[in-house]
């Protein structure tokens, strides 16, 4: 069995080099190339090809060892993205960047919520109408932050005014689409029984009560106290009570009714504001989180990922359908909005496509969805599909706006839309060829 393991994570961790390459050659971040490699890996592409290869190497009796790679990955991913949240932002939260964040909630929310009686009659689907219109406009009112952050980082916008305003709106729509998560997950787990749903509920908030009004502060003097006699930097038994705590978080939120990660996620928000031990977890952590376990979640979900399972003109018709409802919630309502507190229509166009980004973070809703029941594997494709369209049209969509804003000398800066060997001379007048990509 662990040949068969070893294997399947040299074919996953090439597939998701490979086409995170191609893609940033297409002016598309890594991350995009990655999420692409992991669905070719399914039955979408790899398993009608080459059947017999694909059953060698994505053989039923290890997906159980991959499926706990796969929540252990996840778990260590949202920690960091935990980390990295900026509470400054709400603290700032201007009025602009206010009105856009309740509006990329509130719209997209409401009008994913709004299909469930169609989707909920055509696909026949176990769960209660109501509980899935609060899924569905959970799933579509999330932005993308941990992705949205790299792409701003590669364009070189983060320190720009449309930078600043799009990232804290998207934070603070974050931060709540998971708190109804959460919610929701505790609804589905309790059955929708109201006392026992409420009672998950009451538990999931004075979790993150506690976690941020009592364990936040303690951690932070105990950690300040550590890093002082060790010289800011982390030791192996450091990182062991660290990791002990992530999993222990994971545990209570696990038993609770919701989903391990959600406490993964608020230790992580728990220790956004320590700089030092951010700097002494250092880049190799997370990269290491990224290049290995990020791989494995995508593949995951390209595993359950079937394009073929829309048969019907109907379901692509449903599919197309959340697309457009996810669109016209972000990208639109947002912009709009934008529009509305004093932005060019081209500023406003940028935020709406920036708060358009679903990604990471939608797919995780997304997985979650399928793991409690909320989703047939049609639906989950189709959710698939919303978050990936809505990623892609990122990019593009700034490529387009971007010009004659102040994002313009940043990104041309930055090189991110040169695509084409420039020929430049060199100090002894020799000309020299480079590729900016």
């Amino acid at each position: 069995m662990l040949a068969v393991v070893l294997i399947q994570l040299i074919v996953i961790l090439i597939a998701a080099r490979l086409s995170g390459w191609l893609f940033r050659q297409l002016r598309q971040p890594v991350v995009v190339g990655e999420i692409i490699g992991g669905l070719l890996l399914g039955p979408s592409c790899f398993q009608p090809l080459v059947p017999e290869l694909w059953a060698s190497i994505f053989r039923p009796e290890v997906q159980p060892t991959f499926t706990v790679i796969k929540e252990l990955g996840l778990m260590l991913l949202l920690f960091i993205v935990g980390m990295e949240f900026d509470f400054s932002h709400l603290r700032k939260l201007g009025r602009a960047a206010g009105m856009i964040s309740v509006v990329g909630i509130v719209l997209p929310f409401g009008m994913g919520a709004s299909l469930a009686p169609l989707i909920h009659d055509r696909l026949a689907l176990p769960t209660p109408i109501w509980g899935l219109a609060l899924y569905l406009g959970t799933a579509l009112s999330i932005t993308a932050l941990p992705v949205l952050g790299r792409i701003m980082m590669e364009l070189g916008i983060t320190k720009t005014r449309l930078g600043t305003v799009t990232i804290s709106a998207a934070a603070v729509d974050d931060a709540t689409a998971w708190i109804l998560l959460a919610s929701i997950v505790g609804a589905v787990q309790s059955k929708f029984d109201p006392m026992k749903t409420l009672m998950m509920i009451g538990l999931t908030l004075g979790f993150v009560g506690v976690m941020l009004l009592i364990v936040r502060p303690i951690l932070s003097r105990l950690l300040d106290a550590y890093f002082a006699r060790h010289r800011n930097h982390l030791d192996a038994l450091g990182l062991s009570v660290l990791l002990v705590l992530l999993l222990g978080c994971g545990l209570i939120t696990l038993q609770i009714g919701i989903f391990a990660e959600f406490g993964a996620f608020m230790l992580g928000a728990c220790l956004s504001g320590h700089s030092r031990l951010h700097h002494a977890l250092g880049d190799s952590f997370r990269n290491f989180v990224g290049a290995f376990f990020l791989p494995i979640f995508f593949t995951y979900t390209g595993l359950h990922t079937d394009v073929g399972s829309l048969g019907s003109v109907e379901q692509w018709f449903i599919a197309l359908l959340l697309i457009v409802v996810a669109i016209v919630g972000k990208f639109i309502g947002c912009g709009l909005v934008a529009r509305w507190n004093g932005f060019s229509w081209r500023e406003a166009g940028c935020i709406g496509a920036m708060m358009n980004t679903r990604a990471l973070m939608a797919l995780i809703v997304i997985n979650v969805g399928l793991e409690q029941g909320i989703l047939d594997k049609t639906l989950f494709t189709m959710l698939v599909l919303m978050a990936l369209v809505t990623t892609l049209m990122t990019t593009p969509l700034l490529y387009l706006l971007y010009r004659g804003t102040e994002l313009e000398q940043p990104i041309e800066q930055s090189g991110f839309y040169v695509s084409t060997t420039l020929k430049r001379k060199a100090g002894d007048g020799v000309e020299s060829e480079s590729t900016i990509c």
